[in-house]
């Protein structure tokens, strides 16, 4: 097998991400401490009907800060019975804008190892969200020079794969992604017949969990990226 095309996710593969939202998801419930009903069950209650608001909004706002902001706001409305205050909507919205400007925290081993593939391979950075938001970050990241192309998609399927793989390389087959989502990064690259290659992180979004693959023959997974160019070198050489 050639590997022609080595595709990298962005958020939490090579840099910090999934932390901010934590973060900022502390600081609306504390915003929301007073206005959550008696009968409720305090944050884990509000953290629930969060992510249900995040999994409703998809389709609508797609992924990001904007739609994570969105759902917050829409949260605070309904778990209040409509009871929260401008003022705490106001901070809601600050909480929002704080995140598009957060720093880039690169990961470890991120430069070093698209360092070590690049030249050899074609990379692409194959990211999903807010395009502004997605092109910030890679401007911060200061990788943006290391990478022969860039994919910010509205979400990450087989048939996206298989045209960014298409369009930048020999085809998915030939195509490795890695990436810290199986839901994201790894199934729908699989399906497309390429590899997918799982770079677990520590914070990983409730909506992007999944049961890896461990049989397929076309899946791996790593401690971190600084074992994936010796992973890349054992394919090469056929094994598995």
């Amino acid at each position: 097998m050639q590997i022609s095309t080595i595709g990298f996710d962005a958020d939490d593969t090579l840099w910090h991400n999934e932390r901010v939202f934590a973060l900022t998801q502390a600081h609306f419930t504390q915003a929301m401490a007073e206005y959550i009903p008696q009968d409720a069950q305090g944050p884990d209650h509000l953290a629930e009907r969060l992510i249900a608001a995040e999994r409703r909004n998809i389709s609508h706002y797609g992924f990001g800060v904007k739609g994570f902001t969105l759902s917050m706001i829409e949260t605070a409305i309904e778990v209040s019975e409509g009871r929260v205050p401008a003022s705490v909507l106001a901070e809601i919205l600050a909480a929002g804008r704080e995140m598009l400007s957060h720093p880039v925290d690169l990961l470890p081993h991120a430069r070093a190892t698209i360092e070590a593939l690049s030249g050899q391979y074609r990379l692409v950075l194959i990211t999903k969200g807010d395009l502004i938001d997605q092109e910030r970050k890679l401007a911060q990241s200061g990788l943006g020079d290391l990478f022969d192309a860039v994919e910010i998609v509205s979400d990450k399927t087989p048939e996206i794969y298989t045209r960014a793989f298409e369009r930048h390389g020999s085809g998915a087959s030939n195509g490795l992604m890695a990436g810290n989502s199986l839901k994201s990064d790894v199934i729908p690259m699989i399906e497309a017949g390429g590899w997918g290659v799982h770079i677990p992180h520590d914070l990983t979004w409730a909506l992007e969990h999944a049961p890896a693959p461990l049989n397929h023959p076309r899946f791996a997974q790593l401690p971190d990226l600084s074992t994936l160019p010796a992973l890349i070198q054992q394919l090469a050489r056929g094994g598995t």
